[in-house]
């Protein structure tokens, strides 16, 4: 069937809709701290490429999948623009465990240098000791802190790009200590390391509790998206009478407004789901710049 002229406008209208709301997706959930830019290796493709190639292909099925089904472009641009943000909007299931698995490492390591220092031993030896007993997600920012301290690197700073591979406020706490009694090598240390495993610890049942209730909201919320997006389907293909008005230039301006009320929905549960994690302290080894 030929595009209508008068068709256009409703078409431009929807765009401009749909790039608003992605720009308030952005908006209300923020953009993640860049680390520190470093030339791609091995022809890797630079983050915002892999996301694309990762998702873009995705929400280009999508939205041909339900311009075919409903031959409508808004639906088709709204299709696309869901299985972009699905991961930030209902997702994060994984990147929770991630976190909980980092703190429980974290707390584990300091038990272990705590542990290993209890001998007379200097942080420059507990430090290699523990990479044997240390987590999973701790073993590659160990072993890049070990190689540093290899080469010669002053301890200090070392560990401070310790923390920006770590990356998380609760390992802050931990090297913080760590670079002070570094640079001051007074008594004590193993109290303040106990001190703050017990804290991470307590830090750890904390978000077990809230992401236990943060599951079963997601859940909740991909239960209304998934008999939403059921329902639709369902009157498209069996009642094409129903939603006819839907395809004339003024329907698809009215279902701009219908996509626009659902993505707000659905960045306000995302946000009553969300809880604030404190912020980092550390980043000096961002600033010092150079090599590892």
């Amino acid at each position: 069937m030929p595009l209508r002229p008068d068709l256009l406008p409703a078409l431009l209208a929807g765009g401009v809709a749909g790039a608003g709301l992605l720009l308030l997706v952005v908006a209300v959930r923020g953009l993640p701290r860049r680390p520190p830019a470093r030339p791609p290796a091995g022809g890797r493709l630079p983050p915002a490429l892999a996301f694309l190639s990762r998702r873009g292909w995705k929400a280009t099925i999508a939205a041909l999948l339900a311009l075919a089904i409903t031959r409508w472009p808004i639906a088709a641009l709204g299709a696309g623009l869901l299985t972009m943000t699905w991961h930030g909007l209902l997702g994060g299931a994984g990147d929770e465990r991630l976190s909980i698995a980092r703190i429980e490492a974290l707390a584990s390591w300091t038990e272990s240098v705590r542990d290993t220092i209890a001998g007379a031993v200097g942080l420059e030896q507990a430090i290699p000791s523990s990479l044997r007993a240390a987590g999973q997600v701790m073993q590659e920012p160990l072993r890049l802190l070990v190689d540093r301290l290899r080469t010669r690197m002053p301890l200090p700073v070392a560990l401070e790009r310790f923390a920006d591979d770590l990356d998380d406020p609760v390992a802050d706490l931990i090297v913080a200590a760590l670079i002070l009694n570094a640079r001051v090598r007074g008594p004590g240390l193993r109290e303040v390391l106990t001190a703050l495993s017990r804290s991470a610890r307590e830090e750890l049942d904390m978000r077990r509790r809230v992401i236990a209730q943060r599951r079963s909201t997601r859940r909740s919320v991909q239960i209304v998206v998934g008999v939403t997006l059921v329902m639709v389907a369902a009157l498209v293909l069996f009642n094409r009478e129903y939603v006819a008005p839907y395809a004339a230039p003024a329907g698809q301006l009215v279902l701009v407004l219908v996509l626009a009320m659902f993505a707000a929905g659905f960045v306000w549960l995302k946000r009553l789901s969300g809880f604030d994690v404190p912020g980092r302290f550390l980043f000096g080894g961002e600033r010092a710049g150079g090599g590892r």
